[in-house]
């Protein structure tokens, strides 16, 4: 047996009156012929609940003894054993008395819904778990029993039961909610009004958030592609740094202001592998990124803020959020920065947040990885340094009346070299090194102007300066290479625990990853190719980017082969020889998201191949007796017209003729419709879709139905509808003709009509006896009967025909709860000119459908 429902009457106070409406819907479902009882309702002496008490049955309650105190409780096992299908349960957040099997209430509740037991109950806002402190600051009492959110959230439906302030005072007033001696005491303190407001905003804010999340799956079973309200699309700009934490949660916020916001995190690192970023840092980041159900981006690029503004206009993002600079006051010099130079560029079109945090200011701190080259700016400030430097320093000295001195001129000479080492590798040092031993000869060392020296003393000097500025060049070089390899193994092996994580998690698709490839290398497309064997041409298994390869990987700037039967190809640049280990581990990875994404594939397969054989042993079933009852009725009918025996009045051969004809059309429809599951089944149904009037196609639809049986609005003024109007005029019959059979005796069937928006509802509603939440899906299956239909109604076919071809239309067939009791089918049909769908051959003309 399945879990049961919970549904949860929300109250911002006592005394709004959760316990009666949750009495007053348990009325109504025994009205209904739902099995509901009464598990345990708090009454607290209040005349108009324990009226709303009378009639409904009542589990007793057991008892439990505590401190010489008798107390009642809810008897669970009792609830199990009378095994109900709907129990009412009052006071969620309630503790239970010492001794009891459960410490709350809340967990007997979840006991009886495993059970499958549907629970109906109450429950205050300033009872749930998270809003304690609050609840406490606003009315100075702290509660002590509490329910946890997720329980409340998990319900499958909550009702907020709302009044406003001076309505549940003037209440209060009149000794409906408390005895008159409580009533002024409780009028001064908790129920203040200003206490309730608080508490009302409270509740309505919580369920609203809960109306969000409805809106949001009501959209996507509708698929409706138009956004409702202002959709937030919010990129972060993270550095890895400490602050990435604080600006992923202000993002978040910011997403939740909007219907829909969205949050996408992006750290872009530079081309060259100079970076300042902490892989743990971002490691966590993205944790939370994902965890707030944003996504986490990885960008390679040169110039920061232009590729930051670049992928926010790519993802159509409509605010930007960073953080307020670390670096201290003196570096300014070097530039405005990230934050600045993107709020600058940004334009009119996307909002810039700059965060504050407690890092500004505080310096950037060394780096923790760096790349594999030292890149293009820091080259040419070394050869800048080294070149240009010594030069300046020998037109200073040499204007210089007394100059500093052989020493104090080499030590500047190889502060320079040191400078040029630093700032552009080994190269700029040993021309810095050398042109200072020239200009030491030249301008410092007697006879200057000339490059001979006649002190054998300077000679010992400028040799020992050239060597020292060479090996301290060296050692600078070899140092910086050290650093960028290991630096170049960081990076890596950041990007593959990253990739590795996310692959495990099952969380890639081939596209994704393809994508994630194209974002690290910076490349215009990637395509990953196969073929069976050496000789069968290359196909493509996937491919993001503009201009992918789709024939060879010879033809790509880069691949890479894995195997002989595979390989990744890129377009775009030629990567260096030492990207290529990062490239095989991509494709190493794209390689298995490939098996098993055709593992999933075979899995749904194999689901389907499963269902038709399911379909069809219910299709056995069903023809052993829904189609032998009709047949037994006509060869008892033909027989007996046969009968030499017998001699039949015109009246009894009119009859037997009549239920031949009977039982002959009852197998056509039976047939029809199990041709038409058969065709749905193997997806062979291609509608012929054009603009068509409702009011052209539902009344013919009602043909098989008696002429009172249904009343018909479907105004002239509709907008067209894109259908097949055979497949419409099926899918309708059924519908109606379903509604009739379960409708009571000479109350009509309602058949109405309405545009909204980009799509046309056409709305069935019916009277009868209903269907609880979990069937309303469940109707819409092949070969299902829903309550205690009898055999020779119909093999169930009925209704999934008629989703199937409202399915094949691009429309929707849904179930609803009428108002009053009874069940409305709704079938949203997408109106004429919204787009058109690639059309197939014509139906075969409708006949009258059977359930």
């Amino acid at each position: 047996m399945g879990r049961g429902t919970l549904r949860i009457y929300l109250g911002a106070a006592p005394g709004v009156g959760k316990t009666y409406a949750m009495l007053d819907e348990a009325h109504r479902r025994v009205d209904r012929g739902t099995d509901c009882v009464v598990a345990l309702v708090e009454h607290h002496d209040r005349a108009r609940t324990q009226a709303m008490l009378r009639g409904l049955e009542q589990v007793p309650r057991r008892t439990v003894t505590h401190r010489g105190v008798t107390l009642t409780e809810m008897d669970v096992d009792a609830v199990l054993a009378r095994r109900p299908t709907v129990a009412l349960v009052d006071e969620l957040a309630h503790t239970n008395a010492p001794g009891s099997r459960n410490a709350k209430r809340w967990q007997d509740v979840e006991e009886l819904l495993h059970a499958g037991v549907h629970v109906v109950s109450t429950v205050n806002i300033q009872h749930l778990e998270s809003l304690g402190d609050l609840v406490e600051s606003i009315t100075g009492v702290r509660q002590r029993e509490t329910v946890p959110d997720e329980v409340v959230r998990r319900a499958d439906q909550v009702e907020l039961v709302d009044m406003s302030p001076q309505a549940l005072r003037r209440r209060m007033a009149h000794g409906n909610v408390y005895p008159p001696e409580k009533v002024d005491a409780a009028l001064s303190n908790y129920f203040r009004p200003g206490n309730l407001t608080a508490l009302r905003e409270l509740a309505l804010l919580w369920v609203a958030d809960r109306v969000d999340e409805y809106l949001t799956r009501y959209r996507e079973d509708h698929r409706v592609s138009r956004i409702w309200g202002s959709r937030e699309r919010i990129v972060v700009g993270l550095t890895g740094g400490p602050e990435g934490s604080t600006l992923i949660r202000r993002a978040a916020r910011l997403a939740e202001k909007g219907a829909g916001g969205e949050v996408l995190a992006v750290h872009i690192s530079r081309s060259d592998g100079l970076t300042s970023a902490s892989p743990g840092e971002l490691a966590v980041q993205r944790a939370l990124v994902e965890d707030l159900g944003g996504t986490f981006h990885h960008v390679v690029g040169d110039d920061v803020p232009a590729d930051l503004l670049e992928f926010a206009r790519g993802v159509n993002a409509t605010q930007i959020v960073l953080g307020a600079s670390r670096r201290r006051a003196w570096q300014y010099v070097f530039g405005p920065g990230v934050s600045a130079t993107v709020a600058r560029e940004s334009g009119p079109d996307l909002d810039v947040h700059i965060v504050t945090h407690d890092a500004v200011g505080r310096g950037r701190g060394l780096p923790v990885a760096r790349g594999a080259r030292l890149g293009r700016a820091r080259v040419t400030a070394g050869w800048l340094v080294g070149v240009a430097g010594p030069l300046v320093l020998t037109v200073v000295f040499s204007r210089l009346r007394d100059g500093p001195g052989l020493a104090n001129e080499m030590l500047l000479f190889l502060g320079l070299t040191v400078g040029a080492a630093l700032l552009g590798g080994l190269w700029p040092a040993l021309a810095s090194a050398a042109m200072g031993s020239l200009s030491l000869n030249w301008y410092s060392s007697p006879p200057v102007r000339a490059w001979t020296i006649s002190d054998p003393r300077n000679i010992m000097a400028v040799a020992v300066f050239f060597a020292v500025a060479v090996s301290v060049a060296s050692v600078v070089g070899h140092a910086a290479r050290r650093t960028q390899q290991a630096a170049r193994l960081r990076a890596e092996s950041e990007t593959l625990s990253l990739l590795a994580v996310s692959v495990l998690q099952g969380e890639t698709t081939l596209t994704a990853l393809l994508e994630r490839v194209r974002e690290t290398f910076g490349m215009d497309s990637v395509a990953l190719l196969e073929r069976e064997d050496d000789v069968s041409p290359w196909v493509c298994a996937g491919s993001v980017g503009s201009g992918p390869v789709a024939e060879r990987p010879e033809q790509a700037d880069a691949d890479m082969p894995l195997g002989e039967h595979l390989a990744l190809a890129l377009t775009g640049r030629v990567l260096p020889a030492e990207d290529s280990r990062l490239l095989r581990a991509f494709a190493a990875q794209a390689a298995v998201v490939l098996d098993r994404q055709r593992l999933v594939d075979r899995a749904e397969e194999g689901h389907r191949l499963a269902e038709g054989n399911r379909i069809r042993t219910a299709l056995l079933a069903a023809v052993s007796h829904d189609l032998r009852t009709p047949l037994a009725a006509i060869k008892a009918a033909v027989t007996s017209l046969r009968s030499e025996d017998v001699a039949w009045s015109e009246e009894d051969r009119a009859e037997l003729l009549a239920s031949i004809e009977g039982g002959a059309d009852r197998l056509e429809h039976l047939v029809g419709n199990l041709l038409d599951m058969s065709r749905l089944h193997t997806g062979t149904v291609s509608p012929l879709l054009r603009e068509t009037d409702l009011d052209e196609v539902v009344p013919m639809a009602l043909v098989g139905v008696p002429e009172d049986s249904v009343t018909l609005d479907v105004p002239e003024s509709l907008p067209m509808v894109e259908v097949d109007r055979g497949l419409l005029e099926r899918a309708v019959a059924n519908v109606v003709e379903n509604a009739v059979k379960y409708g009571p005796p000479g109350v009509p069937v309602a058949v109405s009509a309405s545009a909204h928006g980009d799509r046309v509802e056409l709305r069935v509603t019916d009277r009868g006896p209903g269907i609880p939440d979990e069937a309303k899906e469940t109707v819409f299956e092949p070969f299902q009967r829903y309550g205690d239909t009898p055999r020779g109604a119909g093999v169930g076919l009925g209704l999934a025909v008629a989703r199937g071809f409202v399915e094949a239309m691009d429309g929707t067939l849904t179930a609803e709860d009428t108002p009053g009791g009874g069940l409305t089918m709704v079938i949203a049909l997408p109106r004429a000119g919204r787009h058109r769908t690639p059309s197939g051959t014509a139906t075969s003309t409708p006949t009258t459908p059977d359930h």
